[in-house]
């Protein structure tokens, strides 16, 4: 796979192997040190309250301390409209954004083309409900399966890119949710129903237990990694290794083990016959920007296969083009292939949406009244995906990320050198337009500073600067963006 790593040097981590195995559902005190420094960019991680005078006499502000519950500690900025890759608050102010909602944003604030469809939907149809069809789910549908079809060209493809061909029903099935930890919970969910099946139906692979041929009902585990961030419900927060984030809401759904992210040599201990999914993400956007070795992928893939585990790949955050291919994991040889991807984020530009993509063999043991979902499937929602869709899997677009993404690389680099020689940055990682930066310190007075400055950023595990722009974003906007970066490094380090 190509990627970008560039140590200068690596600053080295290290963890624990620990388990959440039924019923306890805890994580031990030997994995919470180890994860501590995994804080993620969701609600507590980076509190930029004060990266700008408070303005607590603004109406919008003390509406909101009022009436809503604050779990988000936020800066006084009131974002009120924005162009592309620029964002304006509320007093006019000019802002570069690097983070594109978390990266949701994939075609920027205010384009057109979105506007367009989603007026135009909103007075013909917005919500009826998954009891009748609409026009739009299915197209949507397609669009997705034909544009994760066509990454592989099918000839040794493993997972959910195997199946007849002489079926015109066959290959890849979606389900479509509101957002991403919504569809992290519907995949994990199937795959529990897929464990119990194919565990009653003895097509279990090679050294299955006694007592699991006995019980079938014991395949229920689940493997995630340590660095990984699957969502905030009760499901995939239990996937989700961070004390700071569990510990408040034990016990947790029972099963879970935590293995260390591409350690290759400890994937058969950690994935056996009880194991019914492995949950993965090919880059670990919260966790730090980490990108999963090749050889690891596929260790999963094989070990997955003979205990008759599914793989799940989450591409929530890194899939839909943020890195120059339609998904991550066409970077990777086909047999490295998912049996489930978990998708959101820029699927709609903003509007919410989620979805589930799962293998036929999945979809055959799923029958009607299984899972269901009020909202999810929505003709507005699947309409401005649809458009998103089409216009994301372009080539020429796709081509255009890798190139923004390599640019900006080269303007991290130059631009940076001096924070690089000090060792205030020690590493350059990920790849397209989903980017890390290791800091040598806590990064929160450098987002900080870079809000005040007119440049948006979002923190990351491990002491890292996530850089994860609109994809439709300017070598201008690219350019000024790392200037105001740099000054910011450069505020940061005098302060020292």
């Amino acid at each position: 796979m190509h990627r970008l790593s560039r140590v200068l040097p690596t600053i080295k981590r290290s963890a624990v192997l620990g388990y959440s195995t039924a019923p306890k559902g805890f994580i031990t005190s030997a994995l919470k040190a180890s994860v501590r420094s995994y804080s993620t960019s969701s609600p507590q991680a980076v509190d930029q309250s004060k990266a700008k005078e408070i303005d607590m006499d603004s109406e919008d502000i003390k509406l909101y301390k009022k009436y809503t519950l604050d779990t988000y500690g936020r800066p006084s900025v009131i974002l009120d409209h924005g162009k592309g890759a620029q964002v304006f608050d509320n007093k006019g102010t000019r802002y570069i954004d690097f983070t594109a909602g978390i990266a949701v944003n994939a075609f920027g604030h205010g384009d057109e083309g979105v506007a367009n469809v989603l007026a135009d939907q909103s007075t013909k149809l917005v919500h009826i409900s998954n009891l009748y069809y609409n026009p739009w789910s299915g197209r949507l549908a397609e669009t997705l399966v034909k544009s994760t079809l066509a990454g592989f060209d099918g000839s040794d493809a493993k997972g959910l890119y195997s199946f007849s061909k002489d079926n015109e029903e066959a290959g890849p099935k979606i389900f479509f949710t509101n957002s991403g930890t919504e569809a992290n919970e519907g995949a994990l969910k199937f795959a529990r129903k897929y464990g119990k099946v194919v565990a009653t139906s003895g097509k279990m692979g090679s050294g299955v237990s006694e007592s699991l041929k006995v019980d079938p009902n014991l395949k229920y585990g689940f493997v995630s990694f340590i660095g990984g961030f699957h969502g905030r419900s009760l499901g995939a927060l239990s996937l989700t290794p961070n004390p700071k984030y569990q510990d408040p809401f034990t016990p947790l759904i029972p099963g879970v083990v935590y293995a260390r992210f591409n350690k290759k040599s400890e994937v058969s201990a950690m994935i056996d016959e009880r194991t019914c999914a492995v949950v993965v993400e090919p880059i670990q956007g919260e966790g730090g920007v980490h990108t999963a070795d090749e050889d690891f992928l596929r260790a999963l893939r094989r070990r997955c296969d003979q205990v008759k585990a599914l793989l799940i790949y989450d591409e929530i955050q890194c899939g839909l083009g943020r890195t120059g291919k339609f998904w991550a994991h066409h970077h990777y040889p086909a047999d490295c292939a998912p049996d489930v991807i978990t998708f959101a984020k820029p699927l709609a530009n903003g509007v919410p949406i989620g979805g589930i993509t799962i293998s036929q063999a999945v979809a055959d043991i799923m029958k009607v009244g299984d899972h269901g979902t009020t909202f999810g499937g929505n003709p507005l929602a699947c309409r401005v995906g649809h458009h998103v869709a089409e216009r994301i899997s372009k080539k020429e677009f796709l081509e255009s990320v890798t190139e923004s993404g390599k640019f900006m690389v080269e303007e991290l680099e130059t631009k940076l050198k001096p924070f690089i020689d000090s060792g205030l940055v020690s590493e350059i990682r990920g790849n397209g337009l989903l980017l890390g930066l290791q800091i040598s310190k806590d990064p929160a007075p450098i987002v900080a500073d870079a809000l005040k400055k007119g440049l948006l950023l979002v923190a990351a595990g491990g002491n890292t600067i996530r850089i994860i722009p609109p994809l439709v974003i300017t070598k201008a906007e690219i350019s000024e963006g790392v200037s105001i970066l740099a000054n910011a490094l450069k505020e940061v380090e005098g302060q020292q």
